[in-house]
């Protein structure tokens, strides 16, 4: 078995006071169902700015500015599998969302929302690196 390491970017889009979560594809191989920050796969060659804001347009629609990164971790979907997450502030520019395949709903949540919607470890990721704080939204 080979061991496959890739890089991800996650964008917390903000417009006003909510932030942009999408919830997969139930039909997804990886984590149907489930509700999370747009972003995806950096491919060989790019920016990770560019990376951020085409993996965001692709499964949005949606057109952003690029911020800080807020935090980095990394997790196992499987066994032989390691990501490495980046994930930054961003802010709605324009546009209105318009899903990929890949995710089949959205929903500009409050950050008490977001307590209900994310899995437990994101949201032990935004706490541990005070995401609320730098976003303004404590």
């Amino acid at each position: 078995m080979e061991w496959e390491i890739r890089t991800a970017l996650k964008g917390i889009v903000r417009r006003g006071e909510r932030i942009l979560v999408l919830r997969r594809s139930d039909s997804d191989e990886i984590g149907p169902g489930t509700w999370e920050f747009p972003g995806g796969k950096i491919r060989f060659g790019e920016e990770l700015e560019e990376a951020l804001l085409r993996e965001i347009e692709e499964e949005s629609g949606l057109a952003v500015e690029s911020g800080e990164l807020l935090y980095a971790t990394t997790f196992h979907p499987a066994p032989h599998r390691q990501i490495v997450l980046l994930s930054y502030a961003c802010y709605w520019t324009g546009g209105e969302v318009a899903l990929s395949e890949e995710h089949q709903e959205a929903r500009w949540a409050t950050r008490e929302e977001l307590g209900e919607l994310l899995p437990t470890s994101i949201l032990a990721d935004l706490e541990r690196w005070d995401v609320w704080d730098r976003l303004g939204l404590a």
